[in-house]
């Protein structure tokens, strides 16, 4: 072993700084990534609590997107570029069940948030005349608390029987986190009724989901079709393709963590695709639904002009 102590109730990462070659760079662009991700949904978090003219639903949803982003993001990152300052890369059995509790809350509450979010959209373009009533204030904390209720459901139906296996000796985890199937591989004990009810569950959460994302936004290009101004029809096109390349990128690579026949993965391909949902999509979403909207641009040139008139010496020298 390394310089390190290990006791018999700790897993050992093999991480992604695999080589000497590349670890720096890796570990280089991972904390650029981290903070930007932070930095891009603070910043979103705070326009649309302070700026009344994001005081919308759209907006609303927007704000606890980011705030999931951040939590999510920070149960992974920061461990994993810490243990790499530090030459280490063990985590106890209790880090370990808390990380993968937090990591599956989380991740479900988004996987949810993102499908009803698309139903926003579609009611604000295809039935404007009914969005205050179908999109009120109370159907938007409806839509938060059934989004945390059933990303908690996951975690807590999940993570007591993922961490309850006995576990082989080497306690190595081929990943740079406790991702349910990187953990079960180290199972001592036959995982396959677990592996089917994981199934199962991740068919309610990815695939039902990303169904109401695709029927959303089919919707919205069918009617943003038939518009007459072309210019509108161009700007509304553009959006729609970002969102929906963020959204299957996110939806894509956990349906190929989760549900595709592990005969077709192998630990380098987990780990890269593990990165797309867990490492950059935190950083993309704020950039993707909102740091390009006009809307926002406004909101963030008003508050940096209130920061102006507030310190009025701040730009002298």
């Amino acid at each position: 072993m390394e310089g390190y102590n290990v006791s018999s109730t700790d897993f050992t990462f093999l991480g992604l700084f695999n080589t000497e070659e590349t670890s720096g760079l890796v570990f280089a662009t991972i904390s650029v990534i981290f903070l930007t991700a932070l930095v891009a949904n603070g910043i979103m978090i705070f326009l649309i609590h302070t700026d009344p003219h994001l005081h919308t639903p759209m907006y609303f949803l927007l704000s606890h997107l980011s705030f999931i982003d951040m939590m999510y993001i920070s149960t992974i990152v920061p461990k994993m570029l810490i243990d790499y300052l530090l030459g280490q890369r063990t985590i106890s059995f209790v880090g370990c069940t808390a990380q993968h509790f937090l990591y599956l809350t989380l991740v479900g509450a988004e996987f949810f948030l993102l499908g009803l979010m698309a139903y926003d959209r579609y009611v604000a373009i295809c039935n404007p005349l009914r969005y205050p009533v179908l999109m009120s204030r109370r159907i938007c904390w409806i839509i938060i608390a059934g989004s945390w209720f059933g990303g908690s459901l996951d975690g807590f139906l999940l993570t007591p029987i993922t961490m309850s296996f006995p576990f082989c000796s080497s306690r190595e985890i081929n990943h740079f986190f406790c991702e349910a199937p990187a953990v079960l591989k180290l199972a001592c004990a036959d995982t396959a009724l677990y592996e089917t009810v994981m199934y199962v569950c991740c068919v309610l959460m990815l695939l039902i989901p990303f169904s109401v994302v695709i029927a959303s936004y089919a919707r919205i290009l069918a009617t943003v079709y038939h518009m007459s101004s072309v210019e509108g029809r161009k700007k509304a096109f553009a959006t729609c393709s970002s969102h929906m390349t963020v959204v299957t990128l996110f939806y894509g690579a956990a349906i190929y963590t989760y549900m595709v026949p592990h005969s077709y993965h192998s630990p380098s391909q987990d780990k890269i695709f593990s990165v797309f949902y867990t490492i950059l999509t935190p950083m993309l979403n704020p950039l993707i639904y909102s740091m390009r909207n006009k809307d926002v641009a406004g909101a963030l040139r008003r508050a940096l002009g209130r920061f102006k008139s507030s310190h009025p010496g701040s730009g002298d020298f």
